[in-house]
């Protein structure tokens, strides 16, 4: 009995210890998820550190926008990119509220049914469609708008022709899509993609 109860003491005594080295020697985890947010945190944030923003144009109805919300920004690939390059916005394109950026206000238009800075980032697309994705350059520049809804790859080929590419011409666009190969979400299985032509 005395035995058993040395033993136990001594376990108490280096289990805490242990433990302690075991976190020592742990690796910091992964990015979870992306970095949201909001469009008028973007002028600070800028000041602060300029980098290039992105937008997720969506609505609660969306269907392919919730499930971009639930597989696509939630891959680990996508989410490391994303934080390290971007200002990114999840953007309820039929919010009702008013705010003013870049000196301009902007409200929701119950005629349209759509708020004006949502119509105003898509106004270069044939038609209004969600989710969108809209690409800016650092200081609000270069807006480049997507629609459709993107799996990972289709997510990469797209992220990476904006930031990789100083044009953003259509035939530059076709040829990166011949010869793009796919390096994220690899480890997850095959990913396939349907892109949308890119808005100008």
């Amino acid at each position: 009995m005395k035995r058993i109860l040395l033993f136990a003491f001594a376990l108490l005594a280096f289990v805490p210890g242990g433990i302690a080295k075991m976190k020592k020697l742990a690796p910091a985890p992964a990015e979870e998820h992306i970095n949201w947010v909001s469009v008028q945190d973007l002028p600070v944030l800028m000041k602060g550190k300029p980098k290039r923003v992105y937008i997720d144009m969506y609505t609660d109805w969306c269907g392919w926008c919730k499930k971009m919300e639930a597989t696509t920004f939630t891959n680990p690939d996508v989410v490391r990119y994303m934080n390290e390059n971007f200002y990114c916005v999840r953007f309820n394109a039929e919010r009702k509220d008013t705010f003013r950026f870049m000196g301009k206000e902007y409200y929701y238009d119950p005629a349209k049914r759509i708020h004006t800075f949502a119509s105003e980032l898509m106004t270069s697309l044939p038609s209004i469609s969600y989710p969108t994705s809209i690409f800016m350059e650092p200081y609000f520049q270069g807006t480049m708008p997507v629609p459709g809804y993107q799996d990972v790859k289709g997510m990469e080929m797209v992220v990476r022709f904006f930031t990789e590419n100083k044009v953003k011409s259509q035939p530059l666009w076709e040829n990166w899509q011949k010869t793009f190969v796919q390096t994220w979400g690899l480890s997850n299985g095959p990913v396939t993609s349907d892109m949308p032509p890119v808005g100008r």
